[in-house]
This record gives structure tokens, C-alpha cells and sequence, in this order.
């Protein structure tokens, strides 16, 4: 043992289970694994550099990927990961992988993750959860993407509406204030993740409806999770004002939508 192994901190459904051993991470396996980790290599050989290598598959069902070194946001997500400097390079960072993601292409027999998937698909593979837990931190700016357990087939504009949601984040005031610092500027946070990612003026005027689209699926997610007895995710359901959280959450993205569109599009 080193001084760098140990347990890697954060996660939800992981929480505990993943560890560091020198440059490799040790952690669950997808279900997706097999079909997954030629994706990850393949996104190396179209330049993008900023994800994890597969290096093996367990027999006790862990995986074994390249330690990707560098700062990552834990909730409460503290001042400097919300800089507008820290939310270009996300946008960044997301236009960088999808470019290399297109030229990857999808394997048509593996059974993806629906969960926070885009309804509509895509031949494109998507992150699907750019939260902030999920991306590496070096020298105030997003070097890096982790845990790719939701990746699935969609379209860009659902992993940017994704990405904004968590980013930005797309939550109303109160809401946000648990986990965020405050007077965030939504809708001029919105058309900096924007601005960096580059979205084109069609899809920037879709934006704000695809967002509202995210937050449903990502509420039936966790509809189907408290169901099923969940503790992780029935305890942060009451920790974070319940479903009249997400009926606020609904409300506030719908009334502010033109203005959202509006700030885009300026």
C-alpha cells in the first residue's frame, strides 16, 4: 500500500466501493463493461485523452481503469467549481468528447442503461452524467470525465441539457441552495455552458425544452429508485425537500423557458 491508495471519495450508487491502487482505479464493472471499455479505448484513438483506459475485467466483477488525476467537486459543491472559467471548460471538455464520441462506433448488441437515457436515441454514444462528481479538476478547469456507467446512445443536445442541469445548475433558487453556492445566474450560466461547448443557434433555441425533458426522466429515475427501496436515493429524496422539489423544479423551468431561450440567443 501507498500513501495514494485507499478509497476514492464520492459516488452514490458506489459510495465506498471504488478504490484507487497507484495509477489504476479499482471499482464495480458496468453491466455495460464489455461493451464499454473498447468505447473508452476507442475514444483514445480519436484524440480524446480525457477518460479513462480500460486495463481489465475481474472475475469478481470489478473493473480496473487508469487513475485520472486531479480535483473533483464533492456536494456541498464549493465556490471554485462554479466559476464561470470552471463552467467553459465543462462545455469544453463535453464538445471535445462528443466530437471524438462520433467518430466511435456504437456496439448495436449491448442493452445500454435506459435510465437517464435520451428517449429519443441517437448513433451517437452519450456521457449522460457530467455531474459535477463526475469530471476532473486541474488548474481551475474540467481536465477530465469518470464514470461512464450511464453512457448510452443520444443525441449531444441531451447530454449538454444533461450536463446544464448539473452545471449550471437548472434547479430554482431554494432548491439549488442546498447544494450550490449562492446567486448563481441561471440563464447567464446556461449561455456560458453554451458558449463553451459551442451549440449552434438551432439547438441553443431547443435547449431550454430538452432541459425540461431531462428533469422528467431524471425524476422517473428516482420515482423507480425510492420504489424499489432505495436508501440512498429514499434518504436523498427527503433530504432535499421531497416531490415538492421536483413539482417547484417543474413549475420554475417552465415559467422562465423564453427567458432562458432568450439568454441563449442573445
Amino acid at each position: 500500500m501507498t500513501d495514494e491508495d485507499g478509497v476514492l471519495p464520492g459516488g452514490t450508487v458506489n459510495a465506498g466501493a471504488v478504490h484507487r491502487r497507484g495509477g489504476l482505479v479499482d471499482r464495480p464493472a458496468p453491466r455495460t463493461a464489455h461493451a464499454l471499455h473498447p468505447y473508452l479505448s476507442a475514444l483514445r484513438r480519436h484524440g480524446f485523452d480525457a477518460a479513462p483506459v480500460p486495463v481489465a475485467l475481474t472475475e469478481d466483477g470489478r473493473e480496473h481503469l487508469t487513475y485520472m488525476p486531479g480535483d473533483v467537486a464533492l456536494p456541498p459543491f464549493p465556490a471554485w467549481s462554479m466559476t464561470a472559467d470552471a463552467l467553459t471548460s465543462v462545455g469544453r471538455l463535453l464538445r471535445r468528447l462528443h466530437e471524438a464520441s462520433a467518430a466511435v462506433v456504437v456496439d448495436p448488441r449491448a442493452d445500454w442503461p435506459s435510465d437517464l437515457s435520451d428517449p429519443e436515441g441517437g448513433t451517437m454514444l452519450c456521457h449522460n452524467d457530467v455531474c459535477p462528481e463526475n469530471v476532473v479538476f486541474r488548474d481551475g478547469r474540467a481536465a477530465a470525465l469518470i464514470d461512464f456507467d450511464q453512457a448510452a446512445p443520444g443525441r449531444p443536445l441531451w447530454d449538454v441539457a444533461m450536463t446544464a442541469r448539473y452545471w449550471v445548475p437548472m434547479l430554482d433558487p431554494r432548491s439549488a441552495a442546498v447544494l450550490y453556492p449562492s446567486g448563481l445566474d441561471a440563464p447567464a450560466r446556461l449561455r456560458v455552458l453554451a458558449d463553451g461547448y459551442g451549440l449552434s443557434a438551432e439547438d441553443r433555441a431547443e435547449l431550454p425544452a430538452v432541459v425540461e425533458q431531462v428533469t422528467e426522466v431524471c425524476r422517473a429515475f428516482v420515482a423507480r429508485r425510492v420504489a424499489e427501496g432505495d436508501p440512498v436515493h429514499v434518504r436523498a429524496l427527503a433530504e432535499r425537500g421531497g416531490w415538492e422539489r421536483w413539482d417547484r423544479v417543474r413549475t420554475w423551468l417552465a415559467d422562465r423557458r423564453e427567458t432562458f431561450r432568450t439568454a441563449l440567443l442573445a
